[in-house]
């Protein structure tokens, strides 16, 4: 008789740059969430799904949790915590330290309202010395009735087939939820933005504050299989536009054919994608900018 699958929810859960996005990227194989070395880069909860014969888990992998300085900061840390009563297990992705700060704290007191199995998972082991890392499980060992505690390396890939054997097996059985093949539920042209997002993130590194934002104006598929994208960059203030651009247009044409070369392989298509900067001034406080750009307080 054929063993049932497991199938079911993870949220994946931690403060901004823990490495959640990192993570999930490499358990699925490929790029689905944006990394960079700046705060607050998932601001949507991404939805992503791994099978193999033992199963499907359905990961969630919410903006990560702080206390919110904005309205945007208020849409994502509600996202992060409406999502942990939607699934069946969390997983905790934090640092390696011996000393718990405020923002984890602030993340344990909001575990502690749940009552579904919380795996812990200390991330970038690579960069500690080894006697270390048993320190550091005991000292989370001693602040919450974890159901595992994993140390894990998202970045060099250690231990991340235990992480999915764990999960595995606090799952509940049932049927698969997306067929084999699916790797994610969000719509090409937001995966798009987000990447353009990313590649602006990077490009910019310290030069501008992280109020941009991206939207897809239009895509659209030739007869022989190019796509045309139009997309517009949106940022806070004059000042900052005039440094995305940068002087004769060359830190836009670096975004611009940094972003094509991940959205080609992507989509697995040529693509001629077309870059405007747009100056909404406060555009993080404006519910209308912020409903607009794609962050709904009912998601």
């Amino acid at each position: 008789m054929e063993r049932q699958k497991k199938s079911g929810f993870v949220a994946l859960i931690g403060r901004p740059n823990v490495g959640k996005s990192t993570l999930m990227n490499h358990l699925i194989g490929q790029k689905i969430a944006i990394t960079s070395d700046k705060p607050q880069t998932t601001r949507n909860r991404i939805q992503t799904v791994y099978t193999d014969d033992r199963g499907q888990i359905v990961f969630l992998d919410t903006p990560g949790i702080h206390k919110a300085k904005n309205k945007l900061g208020e849409y994502m840390v509600g996202a992060a915590e409406r999502t942990l009563k939607e699934v069946d297990v969390i997983l905790w992705l934090v640092e390696p330290s011996s000393y718990i700060g405020a923002g984890e704290q602030y993340i344990l007191d909001i575990l502690k309202q749940v009552k579904i199995p919380v795996v812990l998972a200390i991330n970038k082991i690579d960069t500690v010395e080894k006697e270390k890392v048993l320190a550091y499980i005991d000292t989370y060992r001693k602040v919450y009735p974890f159901s595992e505690i994993i140390p894990v390396s998202a970045l060099k890939g250690a231990n991340l087939d235990t992480v999915l054997e764990v999960l595995m097996k606090y799952l509940p059985s049932g049927p698969l939820y997306y067929d084999e093949e699916t790797v994610t539920d969000q719509p090409m042209r937001q995966i798009a933005a987000e990447i353009i997002r990313e590649k602006a993130l990077r490009c910019l590194k310290d030069e501008i504050p992280h109020g941009i934002a991206v939207t897809i104006e239009s895509m659209k598929e030739r007869q022989n299989g190019l796509y045309d994208i139009e997309a517009e960059i949106i940022c806070e203030r004059d000042s900052h536009k005039g440094i995305i651009i940068g002087k004769g247009g060359v830190m836009l044409k670096k975004i611009g054919s940094s972003a094509r070369y991940d959205i080609e392989k992507m989509m697995d298509a040529r693509v001629n994608l077309k870059l405007w900067v747009k100056v909404r001034k406060e555009w993080r406080d404006n519910d209308l900018y912020l409903k607009n750009y794609g962050y709904y307080k009912d998601m």
